[in-house]
């Protein structure tokens, strides 16, 4: 018996007990531990192919509840673990042939400053232990979605592969989520039970939808650029995506599309730099506005108007009239973490811990009807968050890192002179302006659905800006269009 039959034969029996033991013991979590000993084995010989798991679960994936009152993402936060650990084993064998202009770009130095802040505000949390948590998790989805992205997305074939392997699981999940709404009348108020078990709630599902769509203009694109046939199958599914977004009766998800239509034609033109100072005006002219002589208490909901809408076109009005209750409580929040900024102006409250600790420091004028929140959600503000939990330098560092992707992915895109990398790193910063505008009303870049495009969108923005990159030995032995035939 040969070593490869003697392996095979082993597992074969690894997977029979696993079977006999579940059935007799009504254990059957122990069905999966063969697969994840085939997973684990897989990843010793070569990580990519977990790698490609992993972008198709990011939409496939569902949210479970562990004891404790702790939460996490399955599959993808696993893989995510995993992943990140054969990342520092890989770098520690083959470093010296890791390219320094990804690695040690401008934006990717920024992230590392961002996240090493995050753990230094840790060392300062009120409560060390939930930032702790939260900082292991920044670090997993830092070494999973944008350092293994770097390694490996260094391609158009590579990005492409990354396109498809979120897009196909993603449509599914749009789809599957029309059908079911369908059966709904696609009521307003009766589409989040379409959801389950991919998407936690329709901002997640909108979200992801959204922060998506510039990749699939790059797949109309590349086809196009290639001479490929079927386009007009792709406009189908466009049109299908375009519906999907509009049926998820998201706010955010509307306006997120039209900003990144003119983030377009302002990083086609090299405007992108005005556009930043007018929106930080904008921003600090707000803050000073409603914080000069208590201005932000004109803007109090009445308790008894402030209600849930069943109908969209009722709620857009509210929104109008400041009298939709998820707006509202929005401001409750925001209120509550402007209180806290004061008492914790430097290091913060510690990464992670606004939901434990917002409610001494809330204003009575602005609650709401749920405003004991039940469901612990966030501020929903992600730069107001960033400023509670990580203090002003915590804010500057994360404004500099959304701002610098821009900036220097605005130059890597003029400098790109490859057609079909010009498009990936043109998708890439319509995808990241679409998550910095859902972040102004939403705690997204934490999430495993949203959070992940972002960093793997902020990698390929550098690794197609600049394409050529020496081979790492990871690379397909095959031409370019027989890897992008693969």
């Amino acid at each position: 018996m040969n070593a490869s039959l003697r392996v095979y034969s082993g597992y074969a029996a690894i997977v029979l007990l696993c079977a006999g033991v579940a059935l007799a013991s009504g254990a059957y979590w122990l069905v999966g531990v063969p697969v994840l000993l085939w997973v684990f084995a897989q990843a010793i010989v070569d990580f990519k192919p977990l790698f490609w798991l992993l972008l198709i679960m990011i939409p496939l994936g569902t949210e479970v509840a562990l004891p404790g009152g702790i939460g996490t993402d399955l599959p993808t936060e696993p893989i995510a673990v995993g992943l990140t650990g054969l990342l520092l084993i890989h770098a520690a064998r083959h470093w010296p042939q890791y390219d320094y202009r990804a690695f040690a770009h401008p934006i990717a130095l920024l992230l590392y400053l961002h996240v090493g802040w995050i753990i230094v505000a840790t060392g300062f949390s009120e409560l060390t232990l939930i930032s702790l948590k939260f900082s292991l998790a920044k670090l997993w989805y830092v070494g999973a979605f944008f350092l293994m992205p770097l390694l490996l997305l260094n391609t158009p074939n590579r990005v492409t592969l990354f396109v498809h392997c979120v897009f196909w699981p993603l449509l599914f999940v749009a789809v599957q989520s029309l059908v079911r709404h369908a059966g709904y009348g696609f009521s307003f108020a009766d589409q989040f039970r379409t959801l389950h078990p991919f998407m936690r709630n329709h901002v997640s599902y909108a979200g992801c939808l959204t922060t998506f769509a510039p990749w699939f203009g790059y797949l109309v694109w590349q086809r196009r650029l290639r001479g490929k046939p079927y386009r007009w199958m792709l406009y189908g599914l466009g049109f299908v995506w375009l519906l999907a977004i509009s049926l998820a009766f998201t706010r955010a998800a509307y306006v997120a599309l039209v900003l990144a239509g003119a983030a377009y034609f302002l990083i086609r033109r090299r405007w992108i730099k005005p556009a930043l100072v007018a929106a930080l005006l904008a921003g600090v002219g707000a803050a000073v506005y409603l914080t000069y002589d208590n201005n932000y208490l004109d803007y109090a909901p009445n308790f008894d108007t402030t209600i849930a809408h069943q109908e969209f076109d009722d709620l857009i009005s509210a929104t109008y009239k400041l009298e939709d209750i998820s707006t509202m409580e929005r401001f409750y929040r925001w209120v509550a973490g402007g209180n806290m900024v004061p008492y914790r102006p430097v290091t913060g409250f510690g990464p992670g811990n606004f939901v434990e600790l917002y409610e001494a420091y809330t204003n009575n004028n602005f609650q709401t009807y749920v405003s004991d929140n039940p469901e612990r959600s966030g501020i929903h503000n992600y730069y107001l968050m960033t400023l509670v939990e990580q203090g002003y330098v915590g804010l500057i560092i994360l404004l500099l890192f959304l701002a610098g992707i821009l900036v220097f992915g605005e130059a890597l895109y003029h400098r790109q002179r490859d057609p079909l990398a010009r498009a990936a790193v043109m998708a890439g910063l319509l995808s990241v302006v679409i998550v910095e505008a859902f972040c102004i009303i939403n705690d997204v870049l934490e999430t495993d659905k949203i959070g992940s495009l972002f960093f793997i969108a902020t990698a390929v923005v550098i690794t197609m800006g600049t394409y050529r990159l020496p081979d790492l030995g990871l690379e397909e032995q095959q031409p370019e269009e027989d890897a992008h035939a693969a």
